[in-house]
């Protein structure tokens, strides 16, 4: 597991510079020259990505679920799960000694996924754990603890999710965003409203923790594709994204329109989702000349990120396709923080050295 504390940034942020001047694509402009100074106090956030290759994966040792396990071992009062598909024996344990020591534990999950061996578990100790039962996906991936912090990103709470796709998981310390996060749970959890059948009104749709901006995105009542396009169509230096899916029209149509006007584009997209889905932006983009490669992992690229002039970072659930837009129950954090887009980059150029033209 990699995991990166922005206050950890503050030692070696001019070194994470230099790897990623040395990284980027070939066809990349270099990174802006001037003095980046140190981040502010970021110890709100902490960033973890999976690592395939790390020699403990394939013993299901040292992922990201660890660092998850610990902060629900950590938790007093609540603990809040809404998650696509459940596996994880480390995750299963901490929520059970959670509820065995007086926490209230409670989980959403896609009914095709509520079956699993340890989602039985949990039901059969007593955590209530409620299915979508729609035909769209419960398709999100959030934790939140003691109505305090919540856990996002990319990753499904299973054996493959944490050890064997590419995969981040963030942590983000703060009331309010955690008060949208809860929010959203008590809309699946107690009002029963899934899919379209959902009202848009967060409490805090958009809001600055320690001096960065974060907007958080639900779907589909936000329509987060109206969200993507206004920043793609705002780039103005380059494009990178990471894509497990991406088959939406109007989100690769803009990429293209962008990089007509000489914006660096550059992208990894799954292998097996380009070779299965139909109506797949990969050859669009090939088309147009675009630095778009197919994934170097045997198992998934499962990523969801866009980052925009390597100071904006989308991440979550949210695959870039109708399903996502319209029908499926996601998530969506849209970070302004140059601090941590320089991270990002990183993993998406471990991600683009391991792919294939």
């Amino acid at each position: 597991m990699r995991n990166y504390s922005l206050v950890s940034i503050r030692s070696f942020f001019s070194i994470l510079l230099v790897v990623l001047a040395a990284c980027v694509p070939p066809t990349a402009p270099p990174p802006p020259t001037a003095t980046v100074p140190a981040p502010a106090s970021m110890d709100w956030i902490a960033i973890h990505f999976t690592d395939p290759y790390a020699p403990g994966a394939r013993d299901y040792e040292g992922g990201p679920d660890e660092a998850l396990a610990e902060a629900i071992d950590s938790a007093v009062l609540t603990v809040d799960v809404a998650v696509y598909s459940f596996n994880l024996w480390s995750i299963r344990n901490a929520l059970l000694r959670a509820y065995h020591r007086g926490v209230v534990v409670r989980m959403v999950i896609e009914s095709d996924n509520r079956n699993r061996d340890e989602v039985q578990a949990l039901i059969e100790a007593g955590i209530p754990v409620l299915g979508d039962r729609m035909e769209g996906l419960m398709h999100d991936k959030f934790v939140v603890i003691d109505r305090a912090e919540v856990w996002i990103g990319s990753m499904n709470f299973t054996t493959g999710g944490a050890y064997r796709d590419d995969n981040n998981l963030v942590r983000i310390r703060s009331i309010q965003m955690a008060e949208n996060y809860t929010h959203e749970f008590d809309e699946m959890f107690i009002g029963d409203h899934f899919g379209s059948d959902i009202v848009p009104d967060t409490p805090h749709p958009d809001l600055t923790i320690n001096g960065t901006r974060i907007q958080t995105l639900f779907s589909p009542d936000d329509g987060v594709a109206a969200y993507l396009l206004e920043l793609i169509h705002n780039a103005q230096e380059s494009i990178h994204f990471m894509a497990f899916s991406f088959t939406s029209d109007e989100l690769g149509e803009a990429i293209r329109e962008r990089a007509q006007t000489g914006i660096l584009v550059s992208g990894v997209m799954e292998a097996e989702q380009v070779r299965s889905n139909q109506g797949t932006e990969y050859d669009p983009f090939l088309q147009a000349g675009l630095d778009i490669r197919l994934d170097g992992n045997s198992d998934l690229m499962h990523h969801k990120v866009i980052i925009i002039d390597r100071s904006i970072v989308v991440t979550g659930s949210y695959n870039f396709s109708r399903n996502a837009e319209e029908n499926n129950d996601e998530n969506v954090v849209i970070i302004y923080s140059p601090e941590v887009a320089i991270i990002y980059l990183v993993e998406f150029q471990r991600v683009y050295e391991r792919s294939n033209e």
